[in-house]
């Protein structure tokens, strides 16, 4: 085996005493590390350990926060879809109705067209007959002074008694309403 010879301390090393220490320094390294240890655990890992329960009381309350705030949302939520219901049966009911109240009007202008429309109608057959009488009255008056011209020709007097006259223009305008209900039968 080979010695080796320490510069400092002039002393030889030899063997399995140059892989350990010597034993004043195992020692005062013990110490120092015990030391470093006892500090260590003393303060160091309290403090350590008061942060990492801090967060870890942050986190817990961030979670039930969260978990919260979840809930509200899903209330929220179903309150709303309940709400968003409730609109769309009250839209279809509305919707419904505004049809049913449009159907009544639609009858209801219906009724009243067909109404006035009959208004009109008897208005129109009114005046028509109304016209149709002063026509016939003026017809007559004109066919009686006709009348009463032609027969005063054909006579060769002067009907100017109005009694006659009258008499004579009676008789001639039924005996043509006379013919013309005959000609009108004749021609069925």
């Amino acid at each position: 085996m080979t010695s080796v010879h320490i510069a400092a301390g002039g002393d030889d090393i030899s063997g399995a005493d140059l892989f350990f220490p010597p034993l004043y320094d195992i020692v005062w390294s013990a110490v120092v590390i015990a030391i470093v240890f006892f500090a260590f655990w003393k303060w160091i890992l309290p403090s350590f350990k008061r942060v990492l329960d801090e967060r870890a009381e942050k986190i817990q309350g961030g979670i039930e926060k969260a978990e919260r705030v979840q809930a509200e949302a899903d209330a929220a939520l179903a309150e709303y879809q309940q709400q968003l219901a409730e609109g769309r049966a009250e839209a279809a009911r509305l919707r419904a109705e505004a049809q049913e109240e449009g159907k009544q009007i639609i009858a209801e202008l219906k009724a009243q067209a067909n109404a006035e429309a009959e208004r009109i109608t008897q208005a129109a057959h009114a005046q028509i007959e109304a016209e149709r009488q002063q026509a016939l009255v003026s017809l007559r008056q004109e066919v009686g002074e006709l009348a009463t011209e032609l027969a005063s020709r054909i006579v060769g007097e002067t009907l100017a008694d109005d009694a006659r006259a009258a008499a004579v223009v009676d008789r001639f305008i039924a005996d043509l309403e006379a013919s013309q209900a005959s000609g009108a039968a004749a021609k069925e």
